[in-house]
């Protein structure tokens, strides 16, 4: 039901029907809050980059149906500010009518929490929500997406219209993503430009992004999140995060997939089920973790990676990118002498040294904005092409 505003505009109730893609959302005193992990999960692994990561909702729209020719919604961001870091890029809402973009715009406002790099400690400052006005909307019925930010923390204080909105759920297959950063979206521009957003777009599948930036570490929290979740689809981009975070040696890796892929079979025995290995990436191709800022960059106002590691502790079990990639194929394709609904894809069919070459990584580990593209364009001839392992043949 709606109520009359002064601005002559309707109040839409905020509830949990009008968001897609989101694990859960969160009652604040702000306002409603989407969040891609439940509290049960994050207790478990009380980890301070995966909480905020996962509080970022990457992927999360806010979808309504609706005739009306105004719609607006307050916003209230939570911004990350890195001191002796070069500002972050603001925070983008992606406004799309019945499927194609219409609007893109910024809050004026926020909240903002500064980080120190140095001694892990963070300092808050409150602000103000914003207003998004989307005024000039066609009359007639239609849907209207409201993608939230990728990069920041989002409550969402009220959403008001000239006439009546009402949620408007996906009736076609819905695709969860569990991989690292690259695949929430760092460096790109705009939350429906990652690369994960554009495949589901073409693809018409409704998303759910378990990208979690520096933290796709196959934690078994993650594995029972799948198991316990609708989806239809599931795809397990795994590698950088386990090198550049030195996290586990050679023997470890390959229990821990076995055990994470045992739970997500539990709950979806038949679902099709990917592995993706890491993409191209050269600091680390060779050279184990753990990743650090490059120093001498950050004096001159950029951000860049560099690998620490020694290439000689290979020998010892030290993990690079080439090394995850020889484990992966090997279980993916042991398991598949059981699971006929497992499938594996090489991250270098969907970036490889060619597409560094084209596409060099800004900062030597996250792709840009072309970057996204070429990862969406490949990941979507080989995934969702009707003989693929997410085609419209495979089982739902």
């Amino acid at each position: 039901m709606t109520t009359s505003e002064p601005s002559g505009l309707m109040s839409v109730p905020v509830t949990a029907e009008l968001f897609r893609g989101a694990v859960d959302i969160v009652s604040t005193a702000e306002g409603m809050q989407p969040t891609r992990l439940p509290q049960w999960a994050l207790d478990q692994v009380e980890d301070s980059r995966l909480t905020m990561a996962a509080a970022q909702p990457s992927g999360v729209r806010l979808r309504l149906r609706t005739a009306a020719t105004v719609v607006e919604f307050d916003v209230l961001p939570t911004r990350m500010v890195y001191r002796g870091a070069p500002p972050r890029p603001v925070g983008v809402f992606d406004l799309f009518v019945d499927g194609e973009q219409a609007r893109q715009v910024s809050a004026d406002d926020g909240n903002s929490v500064t980080i120190d790099m140095t001694t892990g400690t963070s300092t808050a400052e409150s602000g103000n929500p914003s207003t998004l006005r989307f005024d000039g909307l066609p009359g007639r019925d239609k849907t209207v997406e409201l993608w939230l930010p990728h990069n920041e923390i989002v409550s969402i204080v009220a959403i008001r219209a000239d006439a009546a909105a009402q949620g408007d759920p996906r009736t076609g297959r819905t695709w969860f993503h569990y991989g690292s950063s690259i695949s929430q979206g760092s460096n790109t521009t705009s939350p429906s430009s990652t690369w994960t957003a554009s495949v589901s777009r073409s693809a018409d599948v409704d998303l759910v992004n378990l990208g979690f930036s520096g933290s796709a570490l196959l934690d078994p929290c993650i594995a029972r999140v799948l198991r316990d979740s609708s989806a239809d689809l599931i795809s397990i981009k795994i590698g950088i995060n386990l090198v550049n975070t030195d996290v586990m040696r050679l023997r470890a890796l390959g229990p821990a997939l076995h055990g994470f892929l045992d739970t997500v079979r539990d709950g979806h025995p038949d679902t099709p089920l990917l592995v993706v290995s890491p993409l191209y990436c050269p600091i680390h191709e060779d050279t184990p973790g753990p990743g650090a800022f490059d120093s001498d960059a950050l004096l001159s106002g950029t951000v860049r990676f560099v690998a620490t590691g020694d290439p000689a502790d290979r020998a010892t079990g030290k993990l690079t990118l080439r090394s995850v990639r020889d484990e992966l194929h090997r279980i993916v394709a042991q398991r598949q002498r059981n699971d006929v609904h497992l499938h594996y894809v090489d991250g270098l069919d969907l970036y490889g040294k060619a597409d560094f070459d084209q596409y060099p990584l800004p900062d030597a580990l996250h792709p840009d904005e072309m970057g996204h593209r070429r990862i969406a364009e490949n990941f979507g001839s080989l995934v969702f092409r009707a003989s693929g392992p997410f085609g419209s043949g495979t089982a739902q």
